[in-house]
């Protein structure tokens, strides 16, 4: 397969099966991040005092946890939209690169 006519075109770069590999170990990382979450969710500021899923209780948060809780899904949300962002850069470097190899720009 060959872009505008370039290269030979009976060679053909796939690279969706690492693509598949990476998007699985990256859900899989970003579950065991999210159960380690529901076990203890603020564990990094020293409250070790979490009700457990077995009990029915009902928690009273203060002021100082609920701005702990919103502050640590904030930080959550901010490092997965980091994660993605540095994926999708990843990904588009790869296709730079598949092309500069198909056109004979790059060094390679």
């Amino acid at each position: 397969m060959g872009l505008f006519g370039f290269g030979k075109k009976d060679r053909v770069l796939d690279l969706t099966d690492r693509y598949r590999r990476q998007q699985e170990k990256a859900t899989e990382i970003q579950q065991d991040a999210q159960e380690e979450t529901a076990v203890t969710p603020f564990a990094f500021f020293g409250n070790t005092n979490t009700p457990s899923s077995e009990s029915k209780e009902v928690v009273d948060l203060s002021t100082g946890e609920d701005r702990k809780k919103k502050l640590a899904k904030r930080l959550m949300d901010m490092t997965t939209k980091m994660e993605d962002l540095s994926n999708q850069v990843y990904h588009l470097q790869q296709r730079i690169e598949v092309l500069e190899r198909k056109s004979g720009v790059g060094s390679y």
